[in-house]
């Protein structure tokens, strides 16, 4: 009389396939991770940087926090670093003139490397 079901040899065999499969799949998902998170990046730099650069043509001067820009209804509101998850590791470079104040470019204060090989703290 015969039984229905899988035998052991049969479940073993499924599960390594899935093994296979896995091992294929698995690295080329958070590779997309961390591609998509390196693309928000680059906008979301682009989008502040663009802000910065109409705030200092409407006010003639640079704002002096990030905040600014919202309050000044020039951005929505301060976007998350992706690669850190926070609003609070922007970096901001102060203008290379000392006679100026305020905030004049941004940087991602994220640790590491991007894709491409060149640092976050340099986009």
């Amino acid at each position: 009389m015969r039984r229905n079901g899988f035998t052991l040899i049969e479940l073993i065999v499924v599960m390594v396939i899935i093994a296979m499969l896995l091992t294929l799949a698995v690295p080329r998902y958070f590779r997309s991770i961390e591609h998509s998170k390196e693309a928000v990046l680059k906008e979301s730099l682009h989008v502040m940087r663009d802000a910065l650069d109409k705030y200092y043509a409407d006010n003639g001067k640079y704002p002096e926090r990030l905040d600014v820009l919202v309050t000044a209804r020039y951005l929505r509101k301060v976007p998350v670093d992706p690669v850190t998850d926070s609003t609070e590791t922007w970096v901001v470079i102060p203008p290379a003139d000392p006679q100026k104040s305020g905030v004049n470019d941004i940087r991602s204060g994220a640790q590491g490397v991007g894709m491409d090989g060149k640092p976050y703290s340099e986009w």
